[in-house]
């Protein structure tokens, strides 16, 4: 990277995901890294062993001596941490440059040709399949990636030779548009985060937006059928994509034995039998993305594209399967959007027709909960059986009279519907004797899974 930065490098809010890969990052390049997190989890013990300080506590006291210098330190931080954090009012008040992460994805990934993964969703699983292409090819790249890929156990890649970098854009607080794509894919734009937009419009907006910012003779991916409306400059390429339709397809799709393949349509020929190493349906979509982009990049070979494709193993708590054996299933899933919760359930269903199917759900946020209850109801009203955890708060304070309760009202299988507390959720699902279980939420249910199996398989 051309960009000179300091020494130091504190981040506010380290055991973000989107934080630990540029914490990674600047690890790669010899600065010394430190940082806050509210409580420490499986990936702030990761960073740490990687070499990033991380303290538990917001204190300034505890701020580590050679980050106290502001000649020498940048101090980075997410929306999501509170302007009261203590930590970062010493550093404000004490003449710090204090900038966000986006701004600085921004600076790191500009140099590259990036090419960069928005979406309200399909964008940690799109750019992870490319960013995994392109490792097992002679091109690389540098990946930012919003999830831990379980290939490499890292939501961070680094190629020094590579001058391609894999992006997942966040459309969260506007953050994608710190980010100059040479390659931009849209994979879906359903109205999310309205605590931040507002209205429909505004969020649509922001996409647009975004399509302003891909540089002169890179490209656009847009999937088929969105109401937003590039805005892109003259020279740059837009195409499209969707499963039956559009300048990158489908055909041919194969299941079989657990098997999933289709054959790939491009606008220089076809590409037969890709295989999907996670063969469900949701990722049909978004192998056909992420092949796209690359092929829009220069830096799409076939044969070690679908060699890539067959291996590819998923981010974690993407349809990641912690039980698998016959009759039997408990598979967990990132999806806190209503489309997303309804495509999960599909895939599942799809994947086993003939077994009754859990949904256990995690509402995340209370905005969101308040803007799409119905939604919510009607995609976990195609379970065969369904417990609710209560809200799982992240940044928000609650709302008075949204609870998991006015989700609940709504599911229409009225005798197979519960509330649960979190800590009871393992007993509740062994005494259930579940067929299929399908963990998800994007809050921390995820934590529970080890007490699960471990109830299931007792």
């Amino acid at each position: 990277m051309n960009t000179p930065f300091p020494e130091n490098i504190y981040f506010v809010g380290a055991g973000g995901i989107g934080m630990a890969a540029l914490e990674r990052f600047f690890l790669s390049k010899g600065s010394h890294v430190a940082g806050y997190d509210r409580t420490p989890t499986e990936l702030t013990a990761s960073l740490e062993s990687e070499g990033v300080e991380i303290v538990y506590d917001d204190d300034p006291a505890l701020i580590p001596a050679g980050m106290r210098d502001r000649g020498s330190t940048l101090v980075v931080y997410t929306p999501a941490v509170p302007a009261s954090h203590r930590g970062l009012e010493w550093f404000r008040a004490n003449g710090f440059r204090v900038v966000k992460r986006a701004e600085v994805l921004g600076i790191a990934t500009a140099p590259d040709r990036a090419i960069c993964f928005a979406g309200t969703h399909g964008k940690t699983t799109t750019s992870s399949m490319a960013a995994h292409m392109l490792h097992c090819s002679p091109y690389g790249c540098n990946a930012f990636l919003g999830g831990v890929l379980r290939n490499y156990s890292t939501n961070f890649l680094l190629d020094p030779k590579s001058d391609l970098a894999v992006v997942e854009a966040d459309e969260y607080d506007r953050s994608f548009h710190h980010l100059r794509p040479w390659v931009a894919v849209i994979t879906s734009t359903d109205p999310d985060h309205l605590d931040i937009y507002g209205t429909e419009e505004a969020y649509l907006e922001s996409f647009a937006h975004f399509t302003e910012l891909i540089k002169p003779g890179g490209a656009l991916l847009i999937h088929e059928g969105l109401k937003m409306r590039p805005r892109t400059a003259p020279g740059v390429r837009v195409m499209t994509y969707s499963r039956t339709s559009g300048d990158f397809r489908c055909e041919n799709i194969c299941r079989a034995d657990g098997t999933l393949t289709f054959d790939l349509v491009t606008p220089s020929g076809l590409i037969p039998e890709v295989k999907l190493g996670v063969p469900v349906e949701i990722n049909i979509d978004n192998a056909i993305a992420a092949m796209g982009a690359l092929w829009l990049a220069g830096a799409f070979e076939p044969d070690s594209a679908r060699a890539a494709m067959a291996s590819f193993m998923g981010p974690k708590r993407r349809f990641e399967f912690w039980l698998k054996e016959p009759g039997r299933a408990i598979i967990d899933d990132y999806a806190h959007h209503p489309d997303e919760l309804a495509a999960s359930i599909a895939s599942v269903k799809a994947l086993y027709p003939d077994r009754k199917l859990t949904v256990a759900f995690q509402p995340h946020l209370f905005s969101r909960t308040r803007d799409f209850a119905p939604e919510f109801a009607k995609a976990l009203s195609a379970a065969d059986r369904v417990v609710l955890l209560p809200i799982y708060p992240a940044r928000e304070e609650p709302i008075e009279g949204v609870t998991s309760q006015i989700i609940l009202d709504s599911i229409t299988i009225d005798d197979k519907k519960l509330l649960a507390d979190k800590k009871y959720l393992p007993e509740e699902i062994k005494n259930s004797n579940f067929e299929i279980l399908l963990t998800v939420g994007a809050g921390d249910i995820c934590n529970q899974l080890p007490q699960i199996v471990e109830a299931a398989v007792d």
